[in-house]
C-alpha cells in the first residue's frame, strides 16, 4: 500500500460501480477498490491495473487502509432489500460505512468526495416534475438509509470542510443490469400482467450518462456542498416504456391491468412471512409499489451548474440492454 494512487471507488463489484471503474481505467487513472469479495471483479482485475482492497466500508482499518494516499472518492457502495438482511445490516452499510469514509477522507485530505444517495429519498412524486429540493419521503429502510448517510454527508461538508458532492442517480439501467430484467420479462410475454393503471411516470438514466455525471461532479469545483439529481433526457409512463421494450424485441403485445391493493396486502404478508426466516418471498411489497409509485424529475440543476448532458435516447438504451440481455441468455 506504499504506491500512491488517484482514486477509490466502493461497491466496484454491482453494476454501477464497476462500470464506473472500467471507464476511470479507461482514461488511465489509478484506481483503488474496496470489495468484499474481490473474485467478483475478476473480469476488471484481468483486464486493468486495479489495487483492490478486500473487506467491509463498515470496517475502520479496512476503510482507513484504503484511503491511504487517494485524491478523489466515489462512494458507491449499497446494500438492497434481500431477503434475510436485517434492518442494522442496511444502518451498518449505508450510514455507518459513509461516516467511517468521510472521517478517513478528512483525515487523508481528500479533494473530492462523490456520494451516492438515490432519488428515492423523495418517495412517489406524483406527476410533476421534482427537483432536489422536493420534500422528503423515503418508503423503506433502503431509502430511509441512503437519506440519513446523505444528511450526514451534508453535514460533515458544513461542518467538517470535507469537499463532498452528492449524486442521486434515477433508476440505473443497461448492458449488465439485472435489477430491470423484470421490464424486460414482463414486455418479452405475448400477453403481459401489469399491476394498476400503467400510467406513472418513470425516470431512467443509461450507465454511460451516469458515469458522465459521475466525473463531472468530481471535476467542477461549483458542485461541492450540493445534491444534484442525475438522470436520463426523456421520462416515459410505464405503459410507453413496455410498449418500447415490446417493439424492440418484436414481441406481440397484450396488456391485462389488475387492481394494485390485494398484491401490496399480499406483499406485505409475504415479507412478514418468509423475510424472518431467510426466505425470498414470491411477492415483495416494494416491487408492487413500482407499479404504484410515480418518478419524475427535473435535471436543469445538473445541466447548468455540472454542464450534465445526457446522450443515451431511451430507446437506444433499451436495444443495447436487450440485445445484451438476449446475447447472455436473460431473454
Amino acid at each position: 500500500m506504499e504506491k500512491i494512487l488517484e482514486i477509490l471507488v466502493t461497491g466496484a463489484t454491482g453494476f454501477t460501480g464497476k462500470n464506473l471503474v472500467r471507464h476511470l481505467c479507461k482514461l488511465n487513472k489509478k484506481v483503488r477498490v474496496i470489495v468484499r469479495d474481490k473474485t467478483k471483479l475478476e473480469d476488471l482485475t484481468s483486464t486493468y491495473d486495479i489495487d483492490v482492497v478486500e473487506g467491509s466500508i463498515s470496517d475502520p482499518e479496512i476503510v482507513n487502509l484504503a484511503m491511504k494516499g487517494i485524491k478523489k472518492v466515489f462512494h458507491v457502495a449499497a446494500i438492497f432489500r434481500t431477503a434475510g438482511i436485517s434492518d442494522q445490516v442496511y444502518w451498518d452499510t449505508h450510514v455507518k460505512g459513509t461516516e467511517l469514509l468521510m472521517n478517513a477522507a478528512l483525515k487523508e485530505g481528500v479533494e473530492k468526495f462523490v456520494h451516492t444517495s438515490t432519488v428515492g429519498v423523495h418517495g412517489d412524486v406524483g406527476r410533476e416534475l421534482a427537483n432536489e429540493e422536493s420534500p422528503y419521503s423515503p418508503g423503506d429502510i433502503y431509502q430511509i438509509t441512503k437519506l440519513e448517510a446523505e444528511k450526514k454527508a451534508h453535514k460533515f461538508y458544513k461542518e467538517k470542510g470535507l469537499p463532498l458532492v452528492v449524486i442521486r442517480p434515477t433508476a440505473i439501467y443497461g448492458p449488465g443490469d439485472l435489477r430491470l430484467l423484470k421490464l424486460f420479462k414482463i414486455a418479452s410475454l405475448r400477453v403481459s400482467v401489469i399491476l394498476g393503471s400503467g400510467e406513472i411516470n418513470y425516470h431512467m438514466v443509461y450507465i454511460d450518462d451516469l458515469v458522465q455525471g459521475y466525473l463531472l461532479a468530481s471535476e467542477v469545483e461549483e458542485a461541492v456542498g450540493e445534491s444534484f439529481i442525475i438522470g436520463g433526457h426523456e421520462i416515459f409512463s410505464l405503459n410507453k416504456l413496455l410498449r418500447t421494450i415490446s417493439e424492440t424485441l418484436k414481441t406481440s403485445k397484450f396488456k391485462i391491468h389488475l387492481p394494485v391493493k390485494p398484491f401490496q396486502l399480499l406483499g406485505t404478508i409475504m415479507e412478514k412471512i418468509f423475510i424472518p426466516l431467510g426466505i425470498s418471498p414470491p411477492i415483495y411489497r416494494r416491487r408492487v409499489d413500482f407499479f404504484t409509485k410515480s418518478r419524475s424529475f427535473d435535471i436543469s440543476k445538473a445541466k447548468k451548474i455540472l454542464n450534465y448532458q445526457p446522450k443515451t435516447s431511451i430507446k437506444e438504451g433499451i436495444k443495447k440492454t436487450a440485445d445484451w440481455y438476449k446475447e447472455n441468455g436473460y431473454l
